[in-house]
């Protein structure tokens, strides 16, 4: 599983690369073919003082892609977030598969 992280408007700590680095290698647990997964953190709203934070996880698979974004005002809740939608989005496609 190639795993690629980018942020947006902002340098990533390495705490928070950890984090979702660490909570990444479950997906494999879900999909046992998962080719790429991509990772972007963005700040939204970067003119006004209050700043959401963003998480968009994209996980290709074969002959499939999954895509989730969330936003709240940190980003393990939004990288929690959607890490949750991404799963159950995987978890759906597998059962469907497995019944066809």
């Amino acid at each position: 599983m190639n795993v690629n992280i980018q942020t947006v408007h902002f340098d990533a700590d390495v705490k928070l690369v950890e984090y979702v680095t660490k909570k990444l290698e479950k997906l494999s647990t879900f999909h046992d073919r998962i080719v790429k997964v991509d990772v972007y953190l963005k700040l939204d709203n970067v003119v006004h003082n209050i700043k959401d934070k963003v998480a968009e996880i994209s996980v290709h698979v074969p002959r499939h892609t999954f895509f989730v974004k969330a936003s709240s005002k940190s980003f393990q809740e939004s990288f929690d977030c959607a890490l949750e939608s991404i799963s159950t989005q995987i978890k759906r496609k597998k059962q469907k598969m497995a019944v066809a």
